[in-house]
């Protein structure tokens, strides 16, 4: 019992400022996907986005292992960011991992360089975006938005974070494993999913109705 506290304990972290912008985010999306007449592109672009960072953001607060000096596995939190990137695109999985980066900045900043902020925040989550270069397998776009976001982090790690290295280990392997463990971890539960028969199909029939 105590594990399902501490797992959906993050929750309750929540600030109101971002509560409302996440509200914000979701009644926007659902407002222009009921009142548009006309399903332009760039309209679907928007309401996907909203709806896949609202649920990105919310699944980053379920923390199935949280590791003492900062990061987490989630169950599957980078999915709908990876699903959005697979069915529109890199520009747009980018664009939408920026937005969402900020958001997680807003909520719960980590700053000891700007530099560190840049990395961990609007590059690690824009890095997602590189699922996009693969819109035809799924699993390899999963794949390929886990090592983008891993990449950034695996680099602020060594360079700003490499004083938590136990002693007489390099902060750089020190760094690659943290980060396999944990954005290697999160990608492979992605991994799994997305590998899941029917939640291909799934996939597949979303994407056809949201570029038609």
């Amino acid at each position: 019992m105590d594990y399902f506290t501490q797992m959906f304990g993050k929750l309750k972290e929540l600030k109101e400022t971002t509560i409302l912008i996440l509200m914000a985010i979701v009644v926007i999306s659902l407002f222009l996907a009921y009142t548009s007449k006309k399903k332009k592109t760039n309209t679907k672009i928007l309401v996907y986005g909203g709806l896949c960072i609202a649920m990105s953001f919310v699944l980053s607060y379920i923390r199935l292992y949280r590791w003492p000096q900062g990061g987490s596995i989630t169950p599957g939190s980078m999915l709908p960011m990876f699903i959005f990137a697979y069915i529109f695109g890199v520009k747009a999985g980018i664009i939408a991992g920026i937005a969402y980066g900020f958001l997680q900045f807003i909520q719960d900043p980590y700053v000891v360089h700007w530099a560190q902020v840049l990395l961990d925040y609007p590059i690690a989550f824009a890095a997602m975006g590189l699922a996009g270069l693969d819109r035809k397998h799924f699993p390899i776009s999963v794949v390929l938005g886990g090592f983008g976001r891993f990449l950034a982090h695996f680099i602020s790690g060594f360079i700003f974070f490499g004083v938590y290295a136990p002693e007489g280990m390099n902060p750089i392997w020190y760094s690659f494993t943290v980060n396999f463990l944990l954005i290697g971890v999160e990608t492979a539960i992605c991994l799994v999913i997305s590998l899941i028969p029917q939640f291909k199909v799934a996939i597949d029939k979303l994407k056809s109705s949201a570029v038609a």
